[in-house]
C-alpha cells in the first residue's frame, strides 16, 4: 500500500481544435466519419463488465439521413435493470476500496483517450448520432467531457484534504465514504460530454452505477463505455443499459439499495421521479441522493446602452447554435425598441447565410433535430404562432423531415410578453423577441422575473455599469448561470460551474467540487488517546 500524498496533476482546459481547412484534425475526422459511415455496428448493453445482447434489435439512424442504418442497440428489459443492480451492488466493496488514486487513474487515463487516440471518433460519433457540426461536437464531447474527468479528480483530492481540528489528546478526521448503495445515472440526448459525466462523477467518488442513456444517444454513449473499458474501469462499476424509463424506474426506485439519482432532462420528468422517490422513501436503506438539472427559458436581456453588434451574434449563436437543443440555449429576448431596428437587421442577415444540412458538409452551421418527437413538438409551436394574432413570424418557420429531420432557425416576434413561446421551453431552433420601450428597462426586468419558472440561464448586455448592476441584482435568481455581454451558453469546466434552480434543477454545479459532494456520505472519527478514567466532573467536587 502507498503510503505518500499524491497530487493529481493540475488540470487545463483541453484546447478546443479548429477543424479548418488543411488541418491535420480535419482530415483525421473525415476519415473517421468515413469510416463509422461504412461500419454497421451492433452495440450491446455492458453488464458486469459482460457485452449483454438480446433478441430485440432496434435500428439506429443519423437525425439528418434517416435513409443510413448506422447500426443497432439490443435493447433490454426488467431482468437486465435487475443484472445491472446485482452487478453494481457485487463490485461495490471493491471499488470503494480501491485507494483514491487508483480510481483517479481511471478516468484522467479517460481524458487522455478521448483528447488523443480517441478524438476523432469520439467526434465523428457524436455527429453522426446527434446531428452536431463539427466545433459543436469538439466543445462537448471532447473538451468538456476530458475537463470534466481531469477537474474531478482535483475536486476529490479537494474534498478529501478538508478536515477538521483537533484539540488536545484528540484526533478528529473526516472520511468521505460513498453512497450505501447504488446510483442511477439518467442521461440526455445532447450532450455527450454529460451522458459521460453524470455515471463517472459519482464513479470516481466510489460509488457503483447503473446507467440508461438516451436511446437518441446509444451510439456514442457505447464509445463511452468502450473509454471506460480501455482505461482500466473494473466490471461492474458503471452497467450500461437499454431500457424503457419506465421499466428502468419500477424497479430502480423500489430497490432497498437505491442511493442517488444523477439526472439531466426534461423537468416534467424530473418531477415525476422526485414523486415517486418521494412515495418508496420508506422502502430505502438511506435518504437517496437527488441530483437533477432540467429545463430552462433561458433569456436575452438588452439594455438601451448594449453594443448592438455583440447582440446580434450572441443571439445567433446563442439561439441557434445546435438548433437550440441546450438546456442553455437563448429562448427569448427582450430588446429596447431605439436598438430594435439595428439588431433586426443583423439578426436577419445572419439568419440569412446560414446553411442548414448534414454535420458532414462542414460549411454547415445548422443541422437537424434529434428525432420524430422532438420534430413534431417543434414544428407544432411553429404552427400556432404562425397561426396567432399574437405574435409575429419574422424569420424561418419551414420545416422537413422527408430526409431528416430539419427545422429552419425561426425567429418569432411577441406582442404580448407572456406569449406561450416566451414561457415554456421548446427545445428547438426558436427565438422569441419582445420589444420594450427604452424607459421601461427596470419595469421589463420584472417582467423577465416572473414570466418563467425556469431559473438555468440568462444574460444582460449593457455597456452603463448601473444598467448591469441592476440587472444582476433583480435577477439574482433567474438564472443559475448568469452572463454579462456574452451569450447565456458554453459553460466552461472549471471557470463556469453549471446549473440552476427554480424549475431548473437542484443547481448541484456539474463542473465544480459542489457536484461531487453530492456523491459521498461523510464519516466524523475521533480518537482519544488519553481517555478520562472517572466519570466525576471538577464542579462535583465539595
Amino acid at each position: 500500500m502507498a503510503n505518500a500524498f499524491f497530487q493529481v496533476p493540475y488540470p487545463q482546459n483541453e484546447p478546443i481544435y479548429s477543424y479548418a481547412p488543411g488541418t491535420p484534425e480535419r482530415a483525421a475526422l473525415q476519415a473517421e466519419l468515413k469510416q463509422l459511415r461504412s461500419e454497421h455496428r451492433k452495440i450491446p448493453m455492458t453488464i458486469g463488465g459482460e457485452k449483454v445482447f438480446t433478441d430485440q434489435a432496434v435500428k439506429i439512424h443519423p437525425p439528418h439521413d434517416l435513409k443510413h442504418e448506422l447500426g443497432l442497440y439490443y435493447q433490454g428489459d426488467a431482468e437486465h435493470v435487475k443484472m445491472a443492480i446485482n452487478a453494481a451492488m457485487k463490485a461495490k466493496k471493491s471499488w470503494e476500496e480501491t485507494p483514491w488514486w487508483e480510481r483517479a487513474a481511471v478516468f484522467l487515463k479517460a481524458a487522455d483517450l478521448i483528447s488523443g487516440p480517441y478524438r476523432a471518433r469520439m467526434n465523428a460519433a457524436t455527429m453522426l448520432c446527434q446531428s452536431k457540426n463539427p466545433y459543436q461536437s469538439e466543445i462537448d464531447a471532447v473538451a468538456e467531457l476530458a475537463d470534466f474527468f481531469r477537474f474531478n479528480a482535483l475536486f476529490m483530492t479537494q474534498i478529501y484534504e478538508e478536515q477538521p481540528e483537533s484539540a488536545k489528546n484528540i484526533w478528529d478526521r473526516m472520511e468521505y465514504r460513498p453512497l450505501e448503495g447504488f446510483v442511477f445515472a439518467l442521461t440526455p440526448f445532447n450532450f455527450t460530454s454529460i451522458a459521460g459525466n453524470l455515471p463517472s462523477a459519482p464513479a470516481l467518488m466510489g460509488n457503483t452505477v447503473v446507467w440508461k442513456p438516451a436511446a437518441s444517444q446509444i451510439y456514442s454513449a457505447a464509445l463511452i463505455m468502450d473509454i471506460f473499458e480501455a482505461a482500466g474501469l473494473p466490471p461492474g462499476v458503471i452497467n450500461l443499459i437499454f431500457v424503457s424509463g419506465p421499466v428502468a424506474g419500477d424497479i430502480i426506485f423500489s430497490h432497498p439499495d437505491f442511493a442517488g439519482l444523477h439526472f439531466t432532462g426534461s423537468t416534467s420528468t424530473f418531477q415525476h421521479l422526485w414523486k415517486t422517490i418521494g412515495n418508496n422513501i420508506s422502502q430505502y436503506k438511506s435518504y437517496p441522493r437527488i441530483v437533477g438539472e432540467t429545463g430552462g427559458k433561458d433569456f436575452v436581456m438588452v439594455h438601451p446602452s448594449a453594443d448592438a453588434e455583440a447582440v446580434v451574434t450572441a443571439l445567433t449563436r446563442g439561439a441557434f447554435e445546435y438548433q437550440g437543443q441546450k438546456c442553455s440555449a437563448a429562448s427569448r429576448s427582450y430588446i429596447p425598441k431605439s436598438l430594435w431596428p439595428t439588431i433586426k437587421e443583423g439578426l436577419l442577415d445572419d439568419l440569412k447565410s446560414i446553411k442548414m444540412g448534414p454535420p458532414e458538409d462542414f460549411s454547415n452551421f445548422f443541422n437537424a433535430v434529434i428525432d420524430e418527437k422532438a420534430f413534431n413538438k417543434i414544428t407544432a409551436y411553429i404552427d400556432e404562432a404562425k397561426a396567432s394574432p399574437d405574435v409575429e413570424l419574422l424569420y424561418g418557420g419551414g420545416y422537413d423531415k422527408s430526409e431528416g429531420y430539419f427545422i429552419e432557425p425561426t425567429v418569432l416576434l411577441a406582442k404580448d410578453p407572456k406569449y406561450r413561446s416566451m414561457c415554456e421551453e421548446i427545445f428547438g431552433p426558436v427565438l422569441t423577441i419582445y420589444v420594450y420601450e427604452d424607459e421601461r428597462f427596470e419595469e421589463t426586468l420584472d417582467l423577465l422575473n416572473d414570466t418563467s419558472p425556469y431559473g438555468l440561464t440568462g444574460s444582460v448586455f449593457a455597456r452603463e455599469r448601473a444598467a448591469i448592476q441592476l440587472a444582476t441584482d433583480k435577477l439574482r435568481y433567474a438564472a443559475g448561470n448568469f452572463y454579462i455581454n456574452d451569450k447565456p451558453t458554453g459553460a466552461v469546466v472549471g471557470q463556469q460551474p453549471f446549473g440552476g434552480a427554480r424549475g431548473s434543477g437542484t443547481n448541484d454545479k456539474a463542473g465544480s467540487v459542489l457536484n461531487l459532494y453530492r456523491w459521498t456520505s461523510p464519516r466524523a472519527i475521533k480518537e482519544n488517546f488519553v481517555p478520562p478514567k472517572d466519570y466525576r466532573y471538577p464542579f462535583m467536587k465539595s
